[in-house]
């Protein structure tokens, strides 16, 4: 794999996100008003054995009790332990490339579900892509679940017929706390290694997974946000939190490539709800 093609895609892609994450987080100061997001970049230094660096975006506010909508992109050596588990990275000597957008929103009002979106480019010896959307409801509405899944069918539609039966069966399957033997929200798509052999197809498919999400993902909080709730509501919310902070930090592959990467924990720990019981 030319090491030149594959720093120049991952910049080109790292554009993107940046992009993406401009305009995502503008649609959500505007169902906010008055609050605004706090930018913070990271980088790591000559001396690291990583490269390259992120900034991170997060807003506190009346609607969004908690959103974090992060972009990186370095490149360096993994850890020994860490390349067992990326796909040929063992073969690459641990070196890689990686850029990606992530997202969680968990909102203040428990009618507003909880969401999660990322999309990234990762090459080792190998290249490919990953990502997905799923929503995380604390008191699912049918009309929220149907458009939600609408909106990203249309997106795998026009990638090849079956993708979003398989991805959304993949979400399912991964979305899924074995411990408490129930799902953690209603799903979404979720795909890995996507690599067809046609990276111009595929990467399209991604920047449109992204543009789904923020086509359909505020209509859905401009719908609830002013919904009337109770106490009882609010400590419902809070506990469903709490199924959400296990998955992460047990289950997703995202916290774990970022103990492994040991990129920025602030980055990584996004995720993590501000209030949360058990």
């Amino acid at each position: 794999m030319n090491i030149d093609n594959v720093q120049n895609f991952a910049g080109t892609a790292a554009e993107f996100f940046r992009d993406l994450q401009a305009r995502i987080c503008a649609a959500f100061e505007a169902l906010d008003p008055g609050h605004k997001f706090e930018a913070s970049g990271w980088e790591r230094g000559d001396e690291h054995r990583l490269k390259g660096g992120g900034q991170m975006r997060v807003m506190r506010g009346k609607v969004f009790e908690k959103v974090g909508v992060n972009v990186s992109h370095v490149w360096g050596t993994m850890s020994e332990a860490g390349q067992k588990q990326l796909p040929g990275a063992e073969e690459s000597g641990g070196r890689f490339t990686a850029t990606g957008i992530s997202l969680v929103a968990h909102m203040a009002n428990p009618f507003v579900p909880a969401v999660h979106m990322n999309t990234r480019y990762m090459a080792t010896s190998q290249a490919w892509f990953g990502g997905g959307s799923d929503l995380t409801p604390t008191f699912p509405f049918d009309e929220d679940t149907t458009d939600f899944h609408a909106a990203f069918r249309k997106a795998c539609d026009g990638y090849r017929p079956d993708a979003y039966a398989e991805y959304k069966k993949w979400c399912d399957e991964y979305f899924y706390l074995p411990h408490r033997q129930e799902p953690r929200g209603v799903g979404g798509i979720f795909f890995d290694n996507l690599s067809s052999g046609d990276q111009a197809k595929d990467w399209a498919f991604v920047r449109n997974v992204g543009e789904a999400f923020l086509d359909i993902y505020p209509r859905l909080v401009a719908r609830r946000k002013d919904t009337a709730f109770t106490d009882a509501d609010r400590e419902t919310l809070l506990h469903k939190r709490g199924r959400y902070v296990e998955f992460n930090l047990v289950y997703d592959r995202g916290t774990k490539f970022g103990f492994q990467t040991d990129a920025n924990p602030d980055a990584y720990l996004m995720s993590m709800p501000p209030v949360v019981k058990w």
